[in-house]
Formats: C-alpha cells, sequence, structure tokens
C-alpha cells in the first residue's frame, strides 16, 4: 500500500540550512549562478511531492509482481517506467550525476532527493541512479569519443548501466574472477567471455539499451586484482552514428528470487556465449608487467556506491520508524503504569515504546548526520574552490565511507526490527508495511562489500593512511570539540560521556595495533565491533553539534519548539545510552578472548 510512505524533510532542511554550512556549498564557484539557500525548501518539498505522488504508488508493485524472468527477458511492473521516466525527465535522476550538467545540484541537495526516492520505492531507485553512476566513471576514465558515445545518453537516462564484479566462483575476492578479455584487431575493442551474478539491474525493460561495465583479465594480463581491466560492454551494440544495431551477445541465465527490493531485478549474465560480445577499454591496456587499471576505476563507483548503499538503509529504516511513530500514536491499548486503574492510552504513551521510538529515531538521525557530513565532503572535494578545503575534505572522507556503509546498513536492520515490535504481532503480518521494509532492507549489509570488509578497511587501511595522521587528525577534530564545550552549562554530562568514550577508543586503537604484532587473528575477530563503536563516537559527536544548533534556536525563540526540543532530547538519548557501549566494547576487546577463534570447527 503506498500509503505506508511517511515521510518529512524537516531534518533535512535542518542539516543543510542551519547545521552543516550549505550557503557555502551553494555558494561554490559551481552553483553560486543558479542556486542559492532560499532554493532549499522548493526543492526539498517538490521532490519529496514527486516521491509521494509519483514514485511510492509503484511500491506495491514491486513488490508484488516483482521482476518477471521469462524467455530469456526480464520485464518490470508497468508502473516502474512511468516512475522512472518522469524522474529522469525533470531532472530528479541521473542527470544530478553530470558533474558538469546544467542544473546540476549539489551532493547536499541531490542526496536529499535520492533519500525520498529511496524511501519510496528502493527497488526503482537503484535503476534511477545506476545509469549516471557508471556515466560518471567513464567520463572520469574514458577517451573522449567514449565521453561522447556514451554518456549523454546516460545521464540523460535514455540508456541504464551497470558493474558487473561479482562472479559465481569470485565474490568479495575479486582477484579471483575468470572472466577474460581477448584483443581484436582493433585495439579499442576486446572481445568478452565470462559470467558475472548478482548483477543489480543486469536486465529489464525500462530503457532501450544497458551498458555493463565489466571487470575482466586481459589474455596474459598479471593475476589477482592487479590483472583486471574494465571494459565498457553494450548490450546492444551500438553503430558509428549512434543507433542502435544488433545483439552484442550478452545473455541474461536468470534473476534472483529475493527475500526483499523484488522490483529490482538481480541477473546472473553470460558475455560471450557465442564468441561475438564485444567491449570497449576504458583506458590504458595492461602494462609490460600485465598490471591494469581496471580496480583503481571501478572504485570511483565503489566508493560512491558505499555511500549510497549506507543511505538506503538509512531511507527504508526511515519509513519504517515513521510507520511505527504513526502506529503507536493511534493505537489504544494498556493502562499508565502509573495509574493501572486509569483509560486505556494510545502505546506511545507507555515507557518502552517510548524507549524503543527514541532509539529508532536517535540512530535515525546519527546514521543521517554521518550520511551527509559525507556528501559535504565530497561536495567540497568535487566543486570546492579553496584547495585547504578539498584536501581536509579528501582525508575526512576516507574514514567516513565504511562507516556510512557499514554502520548504517547494520542499524537499519536493527532500527527495523524495534519498529516490528512497536507494532506487536501485526508488525509480523504482511498487511503492515514494516515487514516488507524488514526484508527490503537487509541486503544493504551484504551489498558493496559485506560489512566485515568495510571494518577491515577501517582498521587495515584507514587507520595506517600516511603513517597515521589522517584517522589521528580525524580523532583530533572530535577531542577539540568535545574541549571546547566540555564545561557546557546544558550539556555538561553529555560531554563528559564523549571525552571518555573518546579516551576509551584512544585506547582499543592502541591495543589494536599491538594485536598486530602479537596475535593478528584478533584484528579480524573485532574489527566489525571496532567500526561500531567507531561510528558511535562519531554519532555521539556530530549529534551534539546539532543539539547545540538547536538550543541556539531554542534560546532565539523559533517557532518550530517541537522540532528542536526533539534534537536536544535525542542527542542526549543517544550520548546517554548508546555512546556508553564504546566503553563496554572497548573492555571486551581489550580482554583479548580468543574463544571463537579456539573452540573445534567439530564443535559448532
Amino acid at each position: 500500500m503506498a500509503s505506508n510512505y511517511i515521510y518529512n524533510n524537516r531534518d533535512h532542511k535542518f542539516i543543510i540550512k542551519e547545521w552543516l554550512d550549505g550557503e557555502k556549498i551553494l555558494g561554490l564557484k559551481r552553483f553560486r549562478d543558479y542556486l542559492s539557500i532560499d532554493d532549499v525548501d522548493g526543492i526539498l518539498d517538490q521532490s519529496l511531492k514527486v516521491c509521494r505522488d509519483v514514485v511510492a504508488p509503484t511500491n506495491d508493485d514491486g513488490d508484488t509482481i516483482g521482476a518477471i524472468f521469462k524467455d530469456g527477458k526480464v520485464k518490470l511492473p508497468p508502473s516502474f517506467k512511468k516512475a522512472y521516466d518522469f524522474l529522469q525527465e525533470n531532472g530528479w535522476g541521473a542527470s544530478n550525476l553530470d558533474e558538469d550538467g546544467e542544473g546540476t545540484l549539489p551532493g547536499l541537495l541531490s542526496e536529499a532527493v535520492r533519500e525520498f526516492t529511496l524511501g519510496a520505492n528502493p527497488s526503482l531507485a537503484p535503476y534511477v541512479g545506476l545509469c549516471g553512476g557508471v556515466a560518471a566513471v567513464i567520463k572520469a576514465f574514458g577517451s573522449p569519443e567514449q565521453i561522447e558515445f556514451f554518456t549523454p545518453k546516460m545521464f540523460e537516462g535514455v540508456w541504464e548501466g551497470t558493474m558487473c564484479l561479482t562472479e559465481p566462483g569470485g565474490g568479495s575476492d575479486v582477484g579471483d574472477m575468470t572472466s577474460k578479455a581477448y584483443p581484436t584487431d582493433d585495439p579499442k575493442i576486446y572481445k568478452l567471455k565470462g559470467t558475472k551474478c548478482f548483477i543489480t539491474g543486469g536486465d529489464h525493460d525500462l530503457t532501450e539499451n544497458i551498458v555493463h561495465l565489466v571487470l575482466a583479465r586481459v589474455d596474459g594480463a598479471a593475476p589477482g586484482t592487479k590483472g583486471l581491466s574494465l571494459f565498457i560492454v553494450p548490450k546492444i551494440w551500438i553503430n558509428e552514428d549512434g543507433s542502435l544495431g544488433e545483439s552484442n551477445d550478452v545473455s541474461t541465465v536468470g534473476i534472483e528470487h529475493k527475500l526483499g527490493l523484488r522490483g529490482s531485478s538481480t541477473a546472473v549474465l553470460s558475455f560471450g556465449e557465442e564468441g561475438n560480445c564485444r567491449g570497449f577499454l576504458l583506458g590504458k591496456a595492461p602494462d609490460e608487467k600485465g598490471i591494469g587499471q581496471g580496480m583503481s576505476q571501478m572504485f570511483m563507483m565503489i566508493n560512491n556506491s558505499r555511500m549510497d548503499t549506507g543511505h538506503s538503509a538509512l531511507a527504508v529504516a526511515t519509513v519504517a520508524y515513521n510507520n511505527a511513530v504513526h502506529y503507536a500514536k493511534e493505537r489504544i491499548q494498556g493502562r499508565p503504569f502509573n495509574n493501572p486503574k486509569g483509560n486505556r492510552v494510545p502505546i506511545i504513551q507507555h515507557e518502552d515504546i517510548r524507549r524503543m521510538l527514541i532509539t529508532q529515531k536517535a540512530t535515525i538521525e546519527a546514521m543521517r548526520a554521518i550520511i551527509y557530513k559525507g556528501f559535504y565532503y565530497l561536495d567540497l572535494i568535487k566543486f570546492g574552490d579553496d584547495p585547504a578545503d578539498i584536501s581536509a575534505a579528501a582525508r575526512s572522507i576516507e574514514v567516513i565511507t565504511p562507516l556510512v556503509k557499514a554502520y548504517c546498513s547494520d542499524q537499519a536492520w536493527l532500527m527495523i526490527t524495534e519498529a516490528i515490535q512497536v507494532f506487536g504481532g501485526y508488525g509480523f503480518t504482511e498487511e503492515y508495511p514494516v515487514a516488507r521494509q524488514a526484508r527490503d532492507v537487509k541486503i544493504y549489509s551484504i551489498w558493496e562489500g559485506t560489512n566485515f570488509i568495510q571494518s577491515l578497511d577501517l582498521v587495515g587501511r584507514k587507520w595506517s593512511l600516511n603513517n597515521g595522521t589522517v584517522f589521528k587528525e580525524w580523532l583530533m577534530e572530535i577531542d577539540k570539540f568535545i574541549q571546547a564545550n566540555r564545561n557546557h552549562d546544558t550539556f555538561a554530562r553529555e560531554f563528559e560521556l564523549l571525552e571518555k568514550a573518546l579516551l576509551a577508543y584512544r585506547e582499543v586503537y592502541d591495543t589494536v595495533l599491538s594485536y598486530y604484532k602479537e596475535n593478528i587473528r584478533l584484528v579480524p575477530l573485532y574489527s566489525t565491533r571496532i567500526l561500531r563503536i567507531t561510528a558511535e563516537l562519531f554519532g555521539g559527536y556530530l549529534l551534539m553539534q546539532q543539539a547545540l544548533v538547536a538550543q541556539e534556536k531554542l534560546t532565539q525563540g523559533n517557532d518550530d519548539q517541537d522540532f528542536y526540543n526533539g534534537k536536544i532530547q535525542t542527542a542526549k538519548f543517544y550520548v546517554n545510552n548508546i555512546v556508553p557501549d564504546v566503553m563496554a566494547t572497548v573492555q571486551v576487546i581489550k580482554e583479548a578472548d580468543t574463544s571463537a577463534i579456539d573452540i573445534p570447527e567439530t564443535a559448532f
């Protein structure tokens, strides 16, 4: 039922106009001639209305009809095509990923629009963004001819795109893939042969063509990830004049029958079964050592996709939370704990329901704060005018990306279980929307590198960037904020807890570095928990920034008293109830229990 799309944009307006320096982003040379801070409300209001009126009504079709595979082709619900075309044609889609495009929105705004789309129909949203993401990679690394040939129609959404990494025999271990590329008489064109699986949007009928970015190893190139190259492989071959030609020997073997996101086709694709699949090499051929450029090129899209995955999880969890609040205000059951003979009351008045709701609210707002801080940094990196700003943002986004992907997707699943609990038995039925959100959200902890991989990226790579200076600077930023506010009249307790959490985190940082020398298996054993507490520390820091802004607004007599009071209580709850997990987990890690390693396999 489309009525389950309950969303508002007040937090987004606060983030862009009151917390983060949205005026700075909109005042950058790239945007200042056609955007200003006064445009923010109108853009957010209009895009939310579009998602409510045009996109949300397609969500039921995605779940009940889904993607259908028949006779080697995938068909989507007819309503998807109408919504997809509307978004692309009216500037709410892939065109915003064209950094040089006319009227492009900065990420702070375009990603808010995308969040509304993701919440309205998470099965449709990947189609809307994929073509722009693939086009951006081609624009970054392609030849002028490739850019001119492919990207205009992809940014318009006329042609779709996919990223093809995973194979049946190689998922996260990308270096083991077996797809091959063979040179032809034309040095720009290779013949491709191989099978890719779990390809989001791998086949469908939304667009006239699909352009696949395929990782493959040029015959004779080096083993492992270093020998991979990236190829532009259209489903339908494109003639020199830009018209569509014959089939390019890309066949759909089947699609997955999934727990959720049923309207998003997840395909198994076969390239070159008949020996006639052609692809354009992106960038240079492997060098004399057989080293290709494919992984470094693909990582541009992988990192963006990791941000998008955490953002998707946030959107789905937000819909579940908003439905839980709506239900709790209407559902009459039970009597007050302090007045057992009183009248029956809405369940939102019960203490444990309030605990579940504020846990969701606080965690979701921490997730959104982390995510939009990342988008702010990305805007500075892409469009910034000040080299110092660009450099600082580039260093910070390195740390934030694994937090966005892993923390947000893990917590979204847990928050939706809380939403189900608010509904009670009704939450376990498909008649109420939160069951669908639970099914849809779970994939995000697996997509784009499992969350364990994100945690290893954090403790294995991000901690040691530039001999550890990048991460130490990041911690110093938090420390400076705490020291500047530790004696705050209203929030002294919260800043004391943040300071304790930071001190504990520094202990675990040193402890885990010692594990690399003493027992390296302890690092992967504890890495997922380290990522979680890193995000909790950062989330508490950001929510306290927001609380200070909200308090200032209250002292100014701002009309939106409930919103600002809510911001303050939410931040206090997060710091007092969630941030202490940092200290508890640090103690666990320092104990270095190895029972999970020591237990015999036969004992499981």
